[in-house]
């Protein structure tokens, strides 16, 4: 970008004064590969069409030469932001299911300067680590930057993030960081990221902006970085990049679907989603997304996560009659236990609380984190005095108790697992005790969850949880018919699944299939897999950049961490071979042979043939790597390249292999001496402590 560029906050406009849409229907627009098609001279939309234009958060595409698109603004105010109008095809046909089959891509294109390159960093093949690029030229756009929590295999680590090297590579070019919602998969990654990466700005709705700025008060070592709030109506727009925003529905407030226009052509990017006819808080802006399908964008990235799950979700205001029906029927204390970035659920449980005459203890800090929060946006709507301070639990009977917890999912340190384990300060269970899990377990910790589940019974308590026979749960994320509907809706040419692991793409990729996108058209890419996006067709690149995990311990985003971390896994998997080698460095040659120890690879008593092997191998390989000049790394890779193999081919097991090189003639001389004294003083010693033949 040239000096005078503005910042993304200078160019964040909003829904007055916007100029109509009649204004992008003069340029040409290129949407089919038999040339461009232009838009009729003297077409008016009718009056219908034009409400819904006022309302669409989309902008008319931008080009290479529109190098002065920044809106212009005085005394140092933002100017009002302008509700991005998209483009389209008025007379591009509709999805059908027998829709005819387009040319299959005939190979991998190599990127070009004018293409938009389209890419993952998180997100593709896992639930979570959520972060999405789109480059064009000097600027990139990224959608989300969330953190994986790790499994029962990472331990020691808090995190998992995605690779940032690409973008610290290009830390030259110019960056705006936009947020679709304020779950942790996908702003909990903000922190490490503007510590390395240079961000000019963050777009975030209310809600998030809040739980960002929580977050980023934690990290004092982070780096200012402004962040905007946004909603539906607002645009962000940059010299390549016009970004607009619709309302979805998810399991907390604010939750926006976004669309790109680039000079190639046009993104939808729906975030997490659900549709919900009933939905608690707002509602989905259907009037909006089938707008953006009558513009036919080319391309669709939507959620995969519930793919393999038939039908339609269960309504969120079924969940909160059930809740309250479980409040009305429980005469003594009530631990309910839910996510805590459920907001919406936490809303409803504190409502349905209230009602019944219960005042709420809140525990966990993340739990508390959002309620404090929700109380400040007016989500969670709850006075003081109905709230339980933990004081106050030993006092106020059973019946007017209702504690809201974390560790629905089983979390050791999780408030209910504390509870259960006798060690939390506040609470301890009684039989009487009513526990209802208010969340389904996320696959992988069914086996931590059932452990609390079976301690709770053995107390005695009454557990309810998310069964045939109740509402107790529903999901925050689309079902297979839900998808469809978003696609129907969004009618893209081309289609590229997200946010899932690698079977919930494929099962989304078939939906696609269902509705009649020919199969050359839909892209099941994994991290790093780049797509181009050139002249209103998406291609498939012979570029990919690095998608790689980070682990991190404490606070550390060096990426040492992950280097240790995975070194204790091949130790925990393979264990450890020393190698010792004395040699003399002014002679070039070794003194002794080399000796073999191991820790957690092979009993030493079963395996001296296989170290004595090992120890000829690389005495050969040593003794031929010597006749030349070398050095010690070249010494330590010979015995690293030599060792490494054989032990695999013996064992099938890949050991970390340390060198150890014992360079002094005279050191080994000492060594060797005060081995044969040891050697000495022990026959002696072993005679004398032998014990005598009694003689008659």
């Amino acid at each position: 970008m040239n000096n005078t560029s503005k910042s993304p906050s200078e160019e964040a406009v909003s829904a007055s004064s916007r100029p109509g849409i009649n204004d992008a229907k003069k340029r040409p627009y290129n949407s089919h590969r038999n040339g461009p098609r232009h838009y009729k001279n003297g077409s008016k939309p009718s009056a219908s069409a034009k409400k819904t234009e006022e309302s669409a958060a989309a902008a008319k595409p931008q080009t290479q030469k529109s190098a002065a698109s920044k809106p212009q603004h005085a005394n140092g105010k933002h100017p009002a932001n302008k509700k991005a109008a998209g483009h389209g095809h008025a007379n591009k046909p509709a999805l059908k299911p027998n829709a005819p089959a387009l040319p299959m891509q005939s190979s991998k294109a190599k990127v070009l300067p004018t293409d938009t390159q389209i890419y993952a960093l998180g997100g593709l093949g896992e639930v979570g680590k959520n972060m999405y690029c789109y480059e064009h030229g000097n600027e990139i756009a990224i959608v989300d930057c969330g953190v994986l929590f790790p499994g029962d295999d990472l331990l020691g680590v808090d995190y998992v993030i995605p690779d940032y090297h690409h973008l610290i590579r290009n830390n030259n070019k110019r960056k705006v960081l936009v947020i679709t919602h304020g779950h942790e998969d996908h702003i909990g990654g903000i922190p490490f990221l503007i510590k390395q990466v240079n961000i000019d700005a963050i777009y975030a709705p209310r809600f998030a902006k809040a739980l960002i700025e929580k977050k980023l008060a934690e990290h004092r070592d982070a780096p200012h970085v402004p962040i905007i709030e946004i909603d539906e109506n607002s645009a962000v727009k940059t010299r390549y990049f016009s970004i607009g925003f619709f309302n979805t529905i998810h399991s907390i407030p604010d939750s926006l679907g976004v669309l790109i226009n680039t000079p190639n052509g046009s993104i939808v990017h729906t975030g997490d989603f659900k549709f919900d006819l009933t939905p608690i808080g707002q509602n989905a802006d259907y009037q909006k997304m089938a707008y953006i399908g009558v513009l036919q964008p080319d391309l669709l990235m939507s959620d995969s996560t519930n793919s393999g799950v038939d039908g339609f979700s269960i309504s969120e205001k079924d969940v909160s009659k059930e809740i309250l029906r479980i409040m009305n029927s429980v005469s003594h204390r009530l631990i309910v236990a839910t996510f805590a970035s459920n907001v919406y659920r936490v809303a409803q449980i504190i409502e349905a609380a209230i009602k019944t005459g219960r005042r709420v203890a809140v525990f966990g800090r993340s739990m508390e984190n959002v309620v404090d929060i929700g109380r400040k946006m007016g989500v969670i709507k709850i006075r003081n005095d109905q709230l339980l301070s933990p004081d106050e639990l030993r006092t106020t009977p059973d019946r007017k108790v209702c504690i809201l917890c974390t560790g629905s999912q089983g979390e050791p340190l999780a408030a209910l697992s504390r509870i259960v384990n006798g060690t939390h300060r506040f609470i301890h269970l009684k039989p009487t005790d009513t526990v209802v899990f208010s969340s389904n377990p996320i696959p992988g910790n069914d086996a931590s969850v059932n452990k609390i589940v079976d301690k709770l019974f053995r107390s005695g308590a009454t557990v309810l949880n998310k069964s045939v026979l109740n509402n107790l749960h529903t999901t925050g994320h689309a079902s297979k018919q839900e998808q469809k509907l978003m696609m129907q809706l969004i009618k893209p040419r081309y289609f590229m699944p997200i946010h899932g692991e690698h079977k919930m793409l494929m099962q989304h990729r078939q939906s696609a299939l269902e509705l009649g996108i020919p199969a050359s058209n839909i892209f099941v890419c994994a991290n790093g897999d780049v797509l181009l996006l050139r002249n209103h067709e998406v291609i498939q690149s012979d570029w990919r950049y690095q998608g790689d995990d980070i682990y991190v311990d404490g606070n550390d985003i060096s990426g040492l961490s992950t280097a240790v971390l995975k070194d204790r896994r091949i130790l925990a998997d393979n264990g450890l071979v020393a190698v010792i080698v004395p040699i003399d460095s002014s002679t070039n040659r070794l003194l002794a042979k080399p000796v073999i120890v191991s820790r957690g690879f092979v009993f030493l008593k079963d395996a001296q043939a296989l170290l004595r092997e090992a120890e000829f191998i690389v005495s050969t390989n040593l003794q031929a790597r010597l006749k030349e000049r070398t050095t010690f790394a070249d010494i330590k890779n010979c015995i690293r390249s030599s060792l490494e193999p054989f032990l695999y081919k013996k064992t099938h097991r890949n050991p970390i292999v340390i060198p150890v090189i014992l360079n002094s003639r005279k050191a080994m001389e000492e060594l060797a001496a005060q081995h044969r004294n040891r050697m000495q003083n022990r026959k002696p010693g072993y005679h004398r402590n032998k014990p005598h033949e009694n003689k008659e």
